[in-house]
């Protein structure tokens, strides 16, 4: 595992229970916090990064709540780590390999753009709340 400067990862920490709000109504939700590593958490964090239609629905998340299996083959070995991601609202999730807080943030933001773009959402955020509600 790649290891993140402390300042970015304390950055990142901060962003814990911070809702984003975009226009239209839709809204990002992170959830992040160190936790002692364990092997489905080798990297120490619990985190859930969310993006959610005016109605509250999950549109795509990443997070590592629980181990899930690879998709496409009951062959595939199952994953030790919890590192997942749902790339649509009905995604039951696929393994996501975790390298680094920055490459998580970067991936879920590329995500977060792929889906904005396809419903016509501006990416722009305009209110910030550090309790989930809309200001």
């Amino acid at each position: 595992m790649k290891e993140t400067p402390e300042h970015a990862l304390e950055f990142l920490l901060a962003f814990d229970g911070r809702t984003h709000w975009l226009e239209q109504g839709y809204r990002l939700k992170f959830e992040i916090r160190r936790v002692e590593p364990t092997p489905e958490r080798q990297h120490g964090l619990r985190y859930s990064f969310t993006l959610h239609d005016p109605d509250g629905q999950r549109l795509l998340g990443f997070d590592n709540a629980h181990v899930v299996d690879p998709v496409g083959s009951r062959f595939k070995d199952r994953p030790l780590a919890a590192d997942h991601w749902h790339r649509t609202e009905t995604d039951e999730g696929r393994p996501y390999q975790f390298v680094s807080a920055d490459k998580l943030v970067e991936d879920f933001f590329a995500e977060v753009r792929r889906v904005l773009v396809d419903r016509g959402v501006s990416e722009m955020v305009v209110q910030v709340s550090d309790d989930g509600r809309k200001p």
